[in-house]
């Protein structure tokens, strides 16, 4: 008998956390909704101020709007499902597009870890080889690199995405995850996954842990030329240019880190627990970033406040021709 025919889930049905009573539904997907809404409106706001104001047209916010698409494309690809599993008691999804929303999840990941792999480089070569920046990292080889990153990212979930999907899915189509990811779904299959499992844990290790190699390299090369700045002062200014992005990437890395290794070490977590880490980590970063640009890094901030007093003139010259 053909897979194909093996196969009898036609669709699947998103059961987000397992343990929730039904009288929190409301509750969680006024948070998630929250929490999209949020991801929107920063990312949004970052988007219009980087197209409207020429000064930032640099390779550092060239490389910021690629994490600005994702974060937003990621959270377009996984948040509206779960918000409608919790709202409208919609979680079914079907089989095709819930390998489609598989292949998003992971695509996206992948790409946030080589657009965060990049971010390291520019600060990297801002610091270490400050009279060189300007001829190395331009407009055009930042464009170069983020066309890589996207193109590069698509081979992993792919790979994964056509292992997985002729696999016999026969019993239960309930996926105890708040979206379609490649262990809650391969989970399903009537056939043993170690096959499956240790390639897709392979190319996340690679994805995950080769970007965070040269970022940790690169930090390491950072601080060692920051001390050899006689001036404390000059040392504190060149370590804050850096600070936004520590955070992003701390955000992403650090908790994905986390998890790994307790899984690794015989930390267990209950299902409810674990879903909920893997949530914060997925959606924290996309809903906080745009506030990291905007409050700490002081050209973004600069343009903002601008704009803001912009606007507030002229409500007031709208409010003084009214009178």
């Amino acid at each position: 008998m053909s897979v194909g025919n093996q196969t009898s889930v036609t669709e699947f049905f998103i059961v987000g956390f397992p343990g929730l009573q039904q009288n929190y539904y409301s509750l969680i997907a006024s948070i998630f909704f929250l929490v999209y809404m949020c991801t929107l409106v920063g990312n949004a706001a970052f988007l219009l101020l980087f197209v409207t104001d020429r000064s930032l047209q640099k390779p550092m916010y060239f490389i910021i709007l690629n994490l600005v698409l994702s974060d937003v494309l990621f959270s377009t690809t996984t948040l509206p499902k779960i918000i409608a599993r919790y709202w409208f008691k919609a979680g079914t999804i079907s089989f095709t597009a819930c390998f489609l929303q598989m292949f998003f999840v992971h695509f996206f990941g992948t790409l946030n870890s080589y657009v965060l792999l990049i971010m390291a480089l520019d600060r990297y070569v801002a610091i270490c080889y400050p009279l060189r920046y300007r001829t190395i990292m331009t407009n055009t080889t930042i464009l170069i690199t983020s066309i890589t990153s996207w193109v590069l990212s698509v081979v992993s979930p792919v790979m994964i995405v056509i292992r997985a999907y002729p696999l016999p899915y026969c019993s239960s189509n309930t996926i105890i995850q708040c979206y379609c990811d490649h262990t809650s779904i391969t989970t399903l299959a009537c056939t043993d996954r170690t096959p499956y499992a240790f390639p897709a844990f392979v190319f996340a290790m690679v994805v995950l842990l080769v970007p965070l190699a040269f970022i940790v390299f690169s930090y390491c090369a950072i601080i060692v030329a920051v001390l050899r700045i006689a001036n404390s002062q000059g040392r504190l200014k060149t370590l804050s240019t850096c600070s936004p992005q520590l955070v992003v990437i701390a955000l992403y890395f650090l908790p994905r880190c986390f998890v790994y290794l307790a899984s690794n070490v015989g930390i267990t977590f209950s299902t409810d627990l674990r879903i909920a880490i893997i949530m914060l980590y997925s959606l924290l970063p996309p809903m906080v970033n745009p506030l990291i640009y905007c409050l700490r890094t002081k050209e973004v901030k600069e343009v903002l406040i601008k704009n803001l007093q912009r606007q507030k003139g002229n409500i007031g010259n709208v409010k003084m021709l009214a009178t």
